[in-house]
């Protein structure tokens, strides 16, 4: 017996590792697939694609279309008619970026469940709540009826499901290996889905509850004060002195209640306010300001830096377009780009389209609420989630008028904390109307400043600023999308849903959105900044993006006499630092009534700093580390974080710490037996700003404390876990409030410069990472040192498709299966 076990227990440990690779255990993968080197993660290395050609036959494209790639694996399209264009178009990026697509979906679907596992049912279950997932299902059905939208969605999904036809388990992208799952078949849906994604990214925030706290507790007096509705420094996109050429309609009158008394248990809500870190740049010179004559155009949008890239290069040609630039992964068309005719590019305008109403529902059972003098029914929705592993779960969501009740009931788990509980939520991504997908298809085929305003009139949300040049000499930029009309002040706090009043009241008329054509300056451009003046006949936002950048753009472009492509590039690289002009010399005097901080090489460093957050730039380092603990120091004993109370912005703290010396705001209301000064609250808060980067970075050093360091600007996978595919440590300068926007997770997601020609344009671009979204692939990050460095890479944009270029490199034809 013991000789037949000696025997046997090799073979049975052989047999139970057999079992143990090749099951998945929990959300890890079956490990024998996965390490197998011919199936598993190891196949997917790529070292880059070869040259030469090759010819691939699917089902579904009607004629032969030419792929060729370049030397920075940009693909160049040629079909003889626009559905195979748009086919060859969603076969192509999902070769290089299925996953990302479809990791963007589930996100806004509220599907992640199923891939990693209950961890994720939370975060689903609100993103769900949100309404994403319907609101995409809606516009879905609608375009399905709209001949262009869907010949152009149809054509794109079945592009993409002939690649994911193709696929065994050996050539799906790695993520799929470790996360153990397969893709879906795409859909219309799915791309409207990716669009849904992106308005969430670029309006998914409100300041509403802070605001109503802080109302609640000084008054109407203070947040005027405080809290104005125009800042003291601004530069509008749409010039001061324009002349509205329009008749505005009426616009609702301010009601008697402007919101709602704050309940006591919003302190438990920390609301996401707006990301400023998300915003972007955009300009047009005209021909008067450039050396060619015509115009040149410039956009670099700022988003989360992630790996795979945001963007994919490519060009698109039919019969009926010849178009280059950046698509989004997932959905057709080039959303920022040129062609012969014209160049476009689009920044965020951040407007407020995100309100709270407090719901009165009739009893527990949440079948009615009380509006408008009268009981009204809610529309009852039950979404079912399935666990990875095969669990199903179900959940209760409330409709009024309004939109969902995010929360109708206090919890202690989950993302309650994210919105205030027993509030509808009103919010303009989930708006149905519109066909922004029709945007992009028309910009694409524009021939001049007509083709672009009929252009825009099919895009819904999140409302951009589309900056616009021409050959025909145009530069015009419009603030475009759906706007709600409101009353002056609408939406600053909290509203009431029982008041009709508070609803909104309808749209802007879409031709009364601001936007201006060939100002008499000789440039437009925008920076997140309030879209207009105060003689604007409507109410957009209390609050826009700070305008530091859009101050120093300005002034840059004024002086601009023969501008060209790289004039821009180095614009867009701009460091300079408007914050540090405008403030520092006044922090500088307040510094100096202390002798042992004027002494200090910290001090030192910072008054002879040039003011430009270069990546070498210890002053720097300091001034910006500081920002933060002085608006502490001003403002925490009055508006304490555990209160929810919002900070004045840096606009009116700069206003005050310059022109108001004396303001009470200085005292700290926590020091009873003692007045503090506005000179005592500058030294304090650089004492404390020293000793923190002190013990975070050690004795001041030109390495240690460079700001490049400090920053650490980093480019990460779309799974935090996934760090080695991430990169870190990225040398340059930039900063938040600066034109070359970057910080540390955040920056120019797409630089491009397009120089237009009367015969064929000039083009210049590059963005952080690679067409491929392989992290085995020579071609995921190989942009970024160039990107780090301000360089642009010459874009190449073919007449036609047999022309000649030594950058080409290989092609592929993708043949009809007869």
């Amino acid at each position: 017996m013991t000789k037949l076990i000696k025997h046997i227990w090799p073979l049975a440990i052989a047999l139970l590792l057999i079992y143990v690779f090749h099951h998945a255990w929990g959300v890890l993968p079956p490990l024998g697939k996965l390490l197998s080197p011919f199936h598993g993660y190891f196949q997917n290395t790529d070292t880059g694609r070869a040259g030469g050609g090759s010819e691939i036959t699917l089902r579904g494209v009607t004629d032969e279309v030419v792929v060729r790639y370049d030397d920075n694996a940009v693909p160049h399209i040629f079909a003889q008619n626009d559905e195979d264009l748009y086919f060859a178009q969603g076969y192509v990026i999902a070769r290089d970026r299925l996953w990302q697509m479809e990791f963007y979906t589930l996100v806004a679907a509220g599907r992640l469940t199923e891939v990693v596992g209950g961890a994720a049912l939370e975060y689903d279950r609100f993103n769900r709540r949100m309404g994403m997932a319907r609101s995409a299902e809606a516009i879905a059905e609608r375009l399905a009826a709209d001949t262009v939208a869907k010949k152009v969605l149809d054509a794109y999904a079945a592009g993409v499901n002939a690649y994911i036809a193709q696929l065994d388990y050996k050539d799906l992208p790695v993520e799929y290996k470790l996360l153990n799952y397969a893709p879906e078949p795409w859909s219309p849906y799915k791309s409207i889905l990716m669009l849904m994604n992106m308005r969430n990214t670029l309006n998914g925030g409100s300041n509403d509850v802070r605001l109503t706290h802080v109302l609640a507790k000084y008054g109407p007096e203070v947040v005027a004060d405080l809290f104005p509705n125009y800042p003291a420094m601004e530069s509008p996109i749409v010039p001061e002195g324009t002349v509205w050429d329009f008749n505005p309609m009426a616009v609702p009158p301010v009601p008697q209640e402007v919101t709602v008394s704050p309940d006591s248990g919003l302190l438990a809500f920390s609301v996401p306010a707006p990301r400023p870190e998300v915003g972007s740049n955009n300009w047009a010179v005209g021909g008067s300001r450039s050396a060619t004559g015509l115009p040149i155009l410039a956009n670099d949008p700022h988003l989360q830096l992630t790996l795979p890239s945001i963007w994919y290069q490519m060009q698109l040609s039919s019969p009926s377009v010849n178009v280059y630039g950046v698509a989004l992964p997932g959905t057709p068309a080039i959303i920022i780009g040129f062609n012969k005719d014209v160049a476009w590019g689009v920044t965020n305008v951040g407007s407020d389209v995100m309100d709270f109403y407090r719901t009165r529902f009739r009893d527990s059972t949440c079948r009615e609420y009380w509006h408008d003098g009268q009981w009204k029914p809610t529309t009852m929705y039950v979404e079912t989630f399935t666990v990875k592993g095969g669990d199903e779960l179900q959940d209760t969501l409330y409709y009024t008028h309004q939109g969902p009740v995010v929360y109708h009931k206090p919890s202690t788990t989950g993302y309650t904390d994210r919105v205030p509980v027993g509030y509808a939520m009103r919010w303009v991504t989930n708006e149905t109307d519109g066909a922004d997908v029709l945007t992009f298809h028309y910009l694409n085929r524009a021939k001049d400043y007509s083709d672009y305003r009929a252009a825009l009139a099919y895009f819904t949300a999140p409302a951009q600023n589309f900056v616009f040049s021409s050959n025909d000499g145009d530069i015009a930029i419009t603030s475009n999308g759906k706007l709600p009309l409101k009353w002056e002040g609408q939406g600053k706090y909290l509203l009431d849903g029982t008041l009709a009043a508070h609803d909104w009241q309808g749209w802007i008329p879409r031709e009364q959105n601001p936007a201006v054509r060939n100002p008499p300056r000789g440039f437009v451009s925008s920076a997140n900044q309030f879209p207009a003046d105060t003689t604007y006949p409507y109410y957009l936002d209390w609050r826009f993006a700070h305008a530091s950048r859009a101050l120093r753009i300005n002034e840059r472009l004024e002086a601009m006499t023969t501008a060209t492509a790289d004039s821009l590039r180095d614009l867009q690289n701009d460091n300079f630092n408007v914050d540090a002009r405008r403030i520092l010399p006044r922090l500088l005097r307040g510094l100096a009534t202390d002798d042992s901080i004027r002494r200090s090489a910290e001090y030192d460093a910072l008054e002879r700093w040039d003011y430009r957050n270069d990546a070498d730039a210890v002053g720097a380092t300091i001034f910006e580390s500081w920002l933060d603990k002085l608006c502490d120091a001003v403002w925490a004993d009055e508006f304490p974080g555990n209160e929810q109370l919002l900070y004045p912005s840096l606009d009116r703290t700069y206003q005050l710490i310059n022109h108001e010396p004396d303001a009470k705001w200085f005292d700290n209301v926590l020091t009873a037996d003692t007045v503090e000064t506005i000179d005592a609250i500058i030294c304090g808060s650089f004492r404390r700003t020293v000793s923190a980067l002190r013990e975070r970075f050690g004795e001041l050093s030109a390495d240690g404390w460079a700001w490049s360091s400090v920053k650490n600007t980093r480019i990460m996978h779309l799974v935090p876990n996934f760090t080695s595919f991430g990169r870190t440590g990225i040398v340059n300068g930039g900063g938040s409030s600066i034109v070359n926007a970057t910080s540390g997770t955040h920056g120019p997601s797409w630089r491009m410069v397009v120089q237009l020609d009367s015969e064929w344009p000039q083009a210049y671009g590059l963005y952080p990472g690679g067409q491929s979204g392989n992290p085995g692939s020579v071609y995921y990050d190989n942009m970024i040192g160039r990107w780090a460095h301000g360089e642009l890479d010459t874009l190449l944009f073919l007449k036609t498709v047999d022309e000649q270029s030594p950058r080409l490199r290989r092609q592929v034809v993708l043949k009809p299966k007869k």
